[in-house]
């Protein structure tokens, strides 16, 4: 891997490989020099909306319990590995190939029979990928996205698929939830410290 890992204690019961961050943005730094358009790692950092949504899921554990589930756009997978044991089967994805390579040592390392790591791209989804349900955890950051993401989940809550989406509460996401309001049927907020910041997060359940 170009991004060095380290087993980080994530909760009182499990370890799972992850990028120290400062590093991965040296790392970056030497990789630009060389190659001005290297795409910047952030699927690399375990960002507050997946651990927000892991708090949820361990306290409202039915919303995945005995359902097949797919993470798109996963990035490090903390609600995919963490919750593996409640759900019937996990897809877990990201498009960035190393996303997929260290989804898969983490599996290994936590021996997740029911976890598959995969590398998708959202804007080309198989028809054969049927959820029950669907986690996106912070992927509206890039308004270019917007309606590729909008369509996928319209399409998905059609085809009666239950959306987990948890999006820190910016401004510039704001047209995104709300172009999603009719389908939004239930609503937590978890507020995750950071360093010295305490963030808010919005984790949206959208059905029909």
């Amino acid at each position: 891997m170009q991004y060095p890992v380290k087993l980080t204690q994530i909760s009182a019961e499990n370890a799972i490989y992850i990028p120290d961050y400062e590093q991965v943005k040296q790392v970056y730094t030497s990789l630009i020099k060389i190659e001005p358009n290297t795409p910047f790692p952030f699927w690399a950092k375990l960002w507050p909306s997946s651990m927000a949504l892991v708090n949820v899921l361990k306290s409202n554990p039915d919303w995945i319990k005995d359902k097949h589930v797919l993470e798109l756009g996963a990035g490090i997978g903390l609600p995919s590995l963490m919750l593996a044991g409640i759900a019937k089967s996990i897809q877990v994805s990201d498009y960035a190939d190393e996303a997929v390579e260290l989804l898969q040592k983490n599996i290994a390392h936590l021996n997740l029979m029911n976890v598959q790591a995969l590398q998708l791209d959202w804007n080309h989804l198989p028809i054969s990928i049927q959820p029950d349900v669907l986690i996106l955890s912070d992927v509206n950051y890039d308004p270019s996205q917007f309606d590729t993401l909008i369509q996928i989940i319209t399409s998905k809550i059609l085809d009666g698929c239950t959306i987990l989406l948890a999006t820190p509460q910016r401004i510039m996401a704001s047209p995104f939830v709300q172009a999603l309001e009719t389908y939004i049927q239930t609503t937590y907020v978890e507020v995750v410290n950071e360093n010295t910041s305490s963030i808010e997060i919005s984790i949206l359940v959208l059905s029909k």
